[in-house]
């Protein structure tokens, strides 16, 4: 399926959560998949500032209004998504846990690594498709994480509604804009030696964001839960509450057919079906 045959209008969710009830370890029992899970809130928010920034910075070169509408579309839904999960990460250091060490890192990578270098003219456009090939890559990541999350049976290991609805809400928006940073790239630059390198950068360092936070709230739980290990990692997979390596793996090769695109990853009528049930969202109106 093509995005031209979705025909989807993206809009933005004026959603809002209450963590006033949340639990230390919203998964009962679960404190290493609760806290990787919790590195979103830590993670996320700066990068979606930094997709926004970006995204801006593209939209005078769109060329295409359909694309056009679905970038702006873009960008009011990451907007709202790091709000949202900023208020998270504030509840998170009210309960106890020294969020801002880590968050001062992520914005370290986003604001300084991967920010405005003061480049003009040709230099400005090739670093901004580069950034936009680092965001494709980080999409493709985000929608595997969306389509897994509305499957995964957290309800089932007790997880706390609040944040399964933020993590569901939230997962599928991410279904349901995956095309889109894909399309700019494609528009604006395409290259795929450019593709793949972006996605050979991302990988790995996606994988240090996570497990570096892992252990980082692990560490900081006042409640001391213990040391963040592979072997709980593993095990809370083996239980559906953390993607498989196999999962993740099986996702990654897509991206490197020269004829792959987004709309292979995912299921645009449970992301849409999600989101006309979710509490939050059907609050937004």
């Amino acid at each position: 399926m093509t995005r031209e045959d979705e025909q989807l209008v993206l809009r933005a969710r004026d959603v809002k959560f209450d963590w006033s009830a949340l639990p230390m370890h919203w998964i009962p029992g679960e404190p290493q998949a609760t806290h990787t899970i919790n590195v979103l809130h830590l993670a996320l928010p700066e990068g979606e500032r930094w997709f926004v920034e970006v995204f801006k910075q593209a939209v005078p070169l769109i060329r295409d209004e359909r694309l056009k509408a679905d970038v702006l579309g873009f960008i009011g839904q990451e907007a709202v998504h790091a709000e949202a999960h900023d208020g998270a990460a504030a509840h998170l250091e009210a309960a106890g846990v020294r969020v801002r060490p880590y968050t001062a890192q992520m914005e370290w990578l986003f604001r300084k690594l991967l920010g405005d270098r003061g480049l003009t003219g040709a230099a400005a456009e090739e670093w901004l498709v580069e950034r936009l090939g680092i965001v494709a890559a980080i999409e493709h990541y985000t929608a595997f994480l969306g389509q897994w999350v509305l499957d995964a049976p957290l309800e089932d290991a007790g997880a706390d509604p609040v944040m399964l609805d933020l993590l569901r809400w939230h997962g599928a928006e991410e279904v349901e804009h995956r095309s889109v940073a894909f399309d700019l790239f494609m528009h604006l630059d395409g290259r795929y030696t450019r593709r793949v390198r972006s996605m050979a950068a991302v990988t790995p360092v996606l994988a240090w964001v996570f497990a570096r936070g892992t252990r980082y709230l692990m560490r900081n739980d006042p409640t001391r839960p213990g040391r963040a290990t592979l072997r709980g990692y593993r095990r809370a997979a083996k239980r559906g509450l953390l993607p498989t390596g196999r999962q993740l793996l099986r996702e990654i090769r897509p991206y490197f057919r020269k004829t792959y695109h987004p709309t292979e990853t995912g299921n645009t009528e449970q992301a849409v079906a999600y989101l006309a049930s979710s509490p939050a969202a059907r609050a937004a109106g």
